[in-house]
């Protein structure tokens, strides 16, 4: 079993620079911008042979107790209460503060062992700068830089030295990827905690709490998933911070990574072009989708018949997938939410046999042929799978160039039906074949030829003059 490690440390010590450099990747959002961080973040690094995973957390403020930093606050401790090492962060530069002498006392009492890294040494005596952390009391202080990655292997290698790391074992990441989507405040992060059955990000009734896109893996019916808590998305006129536009990009690129989007709509706010556009992404995107319209408890029967009215009328295009009308908070309808998540995810990694796909092709062409282009008629005459997430199903045949666009939606429906496609976007491409005799080869004529020809042209010519 991977043993896990825990970055604390105070706000814009470098723990989310830190974070990037133990994964190899960039999926913490890092600014100059204290409190960037809020939710624990999760993810896999390697020291040599060593595997493990590695915890950030949100800047630690451990004696403000209301608001936000003392969510933040929770999330902390709940993660140091969690993991098996923890590496307490402080800066270099700012020397040891008030606030790192409260943090170094909680993770004292907190039983887990601890190793002080002092960062942002890059340039400096180490020895100096890393002597009065002493006075924390946690053992001998390892100078890094981790924007440079000095001294990052030798603080990851005393983190872990007490801990005997299996061999990793490869497994194929075959479980559905689930991306909750939405404007801000309309209760995703409520959602990832209603689904994981604890407090594991931060729902906080204030817009745009959650910056990054949160991957949280859990359990339900014993199948394995994986959530993906996402930043709200606003307007892009109303986007003018630098954290919220790269909030916005990380939000997008969730949607690319997984294999099933929830949609999540507030029924106490109408459905705004927001919703239609954050919709028409995720289609573009090919992902599967189910919609689910939080708050739902909320409201009194007139409402809902028009929150229902506005959904057909929006989101007309968005037909193949199932909406469901729930309450995240009181964790009413989330159970048909997962079931309808396993139907998408079924339908867009489904597998379908070429002769099936054929057969149920001419079937349908012999309901309805296409309808006549020009001097030919369109001629489908086999179908096979071109792809998964979403399902691609490439028809060949002649002169398809003459497929109308509601012939095709005709293919599309019949495919749907009978291979029960729901919930996910299905994309139907045309590949028209080549006349075969196009490109043919002509014997060049022999010298006789070409003069039989010519005496053939010259007679014909003197016929005409007459």
């Amino acid at each position: 079993m991977k043993p896990t490690v825990v970055l604390v440390g105070r706000p814009n010590v470098g723990k989310s620079t830190l974070f990037n450099r133990l994964t190899k990747t960039r999926d913490a959002l890092v600014h100059d911008l204290p409190g960037l961080t809020r939710d624990r973040h999760y993810g896999h690094g390697r020291s040599g042979s060593k595997p493990f995973l590695v915890v950030d957390t949100g800047g630690f403020e451990p004696v403000v107790e209301t608001g936000i930093l003392a969510e933040m606050a929770k999330q902390t401790m709940q993660a140091v209460a969690e993991g098996d090492a923890v590496i307490f962060l402080v800066d270099g530069r700012a020397g040891v503060t008030p606030q790192d002498l409260i943090i170094a006392e909680k993770l004292r009492r907190s039983g887990r062992p601890v190793t002080v890294a002092v960062n942002k040494t890059e340039g400096m005596n180490r020895g100096v700068v890393s002597a009065e952390f002493f006075e924390l009391g946690l053992g001998e202080p390892v100078p890094i830089s981790g924007a440079h990655g000095e001294g990052v292997r030798e603080l990851v290698e005393l983190a872990l030295e007490a801990f005997e790391v299996e061999p990793e074992e490869e497994g194929e990441d075959d479980h559905p990827k689930i991306a909750i989507v939405g404007r801000p405040n309309v209760g995703k992060s409520t959602l990832v905690n209603t689904f994981v059955g604890e407090e594991r990000v931060i729902a906080f009734d204030q817009p745009g709490t959650t910056r990054d896109s949160i991957y949280v893996d859990f359990e339900r019916g014993g199948k394995p998933y994986t959530l993906i808590d996402t930043a709200g998305v606003r307007r892009r006129g109303k986007v003018t911070e630098v954290v919220e536009k790269f909030s916005v990009i990380k939000t997008l690129q969730a949607i690319e990574d997984a294999n099933v989007v929830v949609l999540v709509l507030d029924a106490q706010q109408e459905i705004s072009d927001q919703d239609a556009h954050l919709a028409g992404f995720v289609l573009e995107a090919g992902r599967a989708l189910v919609v689910a319209v939080n708050k739902w408890d909320g409201m009194e029967g007139y409402a809902r018949e028009q929150i229902k009215r506005d959904l057909t009328r929006r989101l007309e295009f968005l037909s193949f997938a199932r909406f469901h009308f729930i309450s995240a908070l009181k964790g009413e309808g989330v159970g048909g939410l997962i079931k309808s998540v396993d139907e998408a995810y079924a339908a867009a990694m489904a597998k379908m046999a070429t002769p099936r796909l054929t057969r149920v092709l001419q079937d349908a062409v012999s309901q309805q042929q296409p309808g006549r282009s020009g001097l030919f008629r369109p001629k489908p005459k086999y179908a096979h799978q071109g792809g998964s997430n979403p399902p691609v199903i490439i028809v060949h045949g002649n002169h398809l160039e003459g497929i109308t666009d509601s012939y095709k939606r005709y293919l599309e429906n019949t495919f749907r039906t009978v291979f029960n496609l729901h919930g996910t976007p299905l994309r139907v491409d045309f590949k028209s074949g080549h006349n075969p005799f196009e490109a043919r080869h002509v014997n060049p004529l022999t010298p006789r030829q070409t003069r039989t020809a010519e005496r053939d042209a010259r007679r014909r010519n003197k016929t005409n003059k007459k």
